[in-house]
């Protein structure tokens, strides 16, 4: 099987059911988003294995997984397909709560915000909690029209809660100070 087909040569693609839309549309630019957020992941799972930080290297690994089921929820048009597919569900979000509620008991509260910042891995977290954030406001723009999809989408409002979790627990654990944000600067 080739790679490319040139199918798309005139700005258009195929959705997961078959349906043919231009690149720009909005189911695209959702998944696209969501491909992007997990392209990061991949990074940051590197990241976390090079720390031995295997628990979350391995909610990550989790996490990849099922972003590409959103993605392809969020490439799907027709009901029939759309409920033949793997679907995400409040158990999903349960779990990533529980993993925010296991590191954050060892982070100290927050009382100012931070910025962005500290250990590289920390940084790569932050991105990727960016990603999701982007993610998010695109596939609520088709979860506006589209119901079915409102747990993906409290899917992806809860990953980017873990990420900047995680990302304060990758500084503790690598002994990196968090920076507070300077209302001064």
């Amino acid at each position: 099987m080739k790679i490319y087909t040139k199918n798309g040569d005139n700005g258009t693609t195929r959705l997961v059911d078959g349906s043919c839309v231009e690149k720009f549309n909005p189911r695209v630019e959702a998944y696209g988003t969501v491909d992007e957020l997990n392209s990061y992941l991949g990074q940051l799972k590197n990241e976390l294995a090079a720390l031995k930080l295997v628990s979350s290297q391995n909610v990550v690994h989790k996490i990849q997984h099922k972003l590409f089921v959103i993605g392809s929820l969020l490439a799907t048009e027709k009901k029939e397909t759309f409920e033949m597919l793997p679907q995400v569900s409040e158990t999903d979000a349960q779990f990533l709560e529980k993993e925010i509620d296991l590191l954050t008991t060892e982070l100290q509260p927050l009382k100012n915000f931070i910025l962005p910042a500290g250990h590289p891995a920390s940084v790569t977290a932050h991105i990727a909690r960016t990603l999701c954030r982007r993610s998010e406001r695109r596939s609520a723009e088709i979860s506006a029209k589209d119901s079915r999809l409102s747990p993906a989408l409290i899917y992806l409002n809860r990953l980017s809660d873990y990420l900047f979790t995680l990302a304060r627990f990758i500084n503790l654990k690598t002994h990196t100070q968090e920076i507070l944000w300077d209302k001064s600067e």
